[in-house]
């Protein structure tokens, strides 16, 4: 059964996206961040440049700040931001 989640991006990634948010229903084979950031690169060209390979970017599930490793619940709400630098 699809497990709904809402994804929320911020800053920079909202603006190569060209969305703020959206709704998905995760296949029952996306279990972890890792595997969700693995089908968003499926969508090919900025996704994959973006959050593919080595990427530095920061995630938070249900607004905790998580590893790609974390198991996403249904009903999540994931947040993908670049890391914050600054000086």
């Amino acid at each position: 059964m699809a497990k709904p989640i809402t994804l929320l991006y911020f800053a920079q990634f909202r603006e190569l996206f060209g969305c703020s948010q959206e709704t998905l229903d995760l296949p029952d084979d996306v279990a972890t961040l890792n595997d969700l950031i693995q089908l968003l690169c499926q969508r090919g060209d900025v996704w994959q440049e973006q959050l593919g390979g080595d990427k530095a970017f920061r995630a938070a599930i249900n607004q905790d700040m998580v590893e790609v490793t974390a198991t996403i619940p249904a009903h999540a709400e994931i947040a993908l931001f670049k890391p914050v630098t600054g000086g």
